[in-house]
């Protein structure tokens, strides 16, 4: 049950973090906004562990943390592009679908979810992928929903590889496994922010920059919360619990941004949460 709780908790998370950060995407380029965030979450991480003293994990730890940063900032990248030019609430549920590739690798590696878990886990990924069937009216031109939903399929692979490799990179120490993930991801992020800003990208002011750093401590909260999960309960049904932020992006692109949710969506968010439920109780 802590193992659901700590999922379900990244998932809160991850979804205020995808909202905010989609909406600062649509102000500052998105190289800009990533790298705002890993160094502030870097710097968090840093302090902690050398405050530890604890040397680094053993060497496959440390290799699968840092393969987790560099899949992890290339689906972010792609994530927060797509929530940029496309409908929040569309995108959001399509990159989760990447949530079938822990499960699938959990199960293969011996995951025993059950009967009603595993019922439970069925219910909770059809959710996710109703949540995403609805167009967005015509709203947006085709070409650009096109590219945008096409981000979204590279973004859902990318959190899938991620949820994977995190779980092996955190199974030794999880402070490392964040802070490494970090290190190999930044020098991309600020090579690349560095190049929009060189292009004539908004550069963000205090205020707004301050805003992003706190985004990524939270950021950082949702997969501290995660990667922990990992470490006391299995992949397949973690994964899945943690991979329900798009409830929370489509509430809040309902209310802040009045995007309708619509039919199919609302059915989604209704059978995803059963889905959490059944989880929860087979637990």
């Amino acid at each position: 049950m802590a193992a659901i709780a700590f999922a379900l908790g990244s998932s809160v998370l991850w979804g205020l973090a995808d909202f905010l950060g989609g909406l600062k995407s649509r102000m500052f380029p998105v190289p800009v906004v990533l790298g705002a965030m890993y160094l502030s979450s870097l710097t968090v991480m840093a302090l902690v562990v050398g405050a530890r003293g604890d040397g680094p994990p053993p060497i496959e730890s440390v290799v699968a943390a840092m393969s987790a940063g560099l899949v992890g900032i290339v689906a972010l990248s792609a994530f927060y592009r797509a929530l940029a030019i496309g409908t929040m609430s569309i995108v959001a549920p399509i990159a989760a679908t990447g949530v079938a590739l822990p499960v699938l690798v959990g199960i293969a590696t011996g995951d025993d979810p059950g009967l009603l878990r595993s019922a439970g886990l069925g219910a909770a990924v059809l959710g996710i992928v109703l949540a995403a069937r609805e167009d967005d009216g015509g709203a947006l031109d085709a070409r650009q929903q096109r590219q945008s939903i096409a981000l979204a399929i590279v973004a859902g692979l990318g959190f899938g590889s991620y949820f994977v490799l995190a779980e092996v990179g955190s199974r030794e120490d999880v402070a490392w496994a964040l802070v490494l993930s970090r290190v190999a991801a930044l020098p991309f992020v600020a090579g690349f922010a560095a190049l929009a800003l060189r292009r004539g990208g908004r550069r963000p002011p205090g205020r707004q920059l301050a805003a992003l750093a706190v985004l990524g401590v939270i950021d950082l909260g949702a997969n501290a919360a995660y990667n922990h999960a990992t470490t006391i309960g299995e992949l397949s049904t973690v994964a899945v619990a943690s991979s329900l932020y798009p409830v929370m992006t489509i509430l809040l692109a309902a209310l802040v941004l009045g995007e309708r949710v619509r039919g199919v969506q609302r059915t989604g968010v209704v059978v995803a949460l059963g889905g959490v439920m059944m989880i929860a109780a087979g637990t």
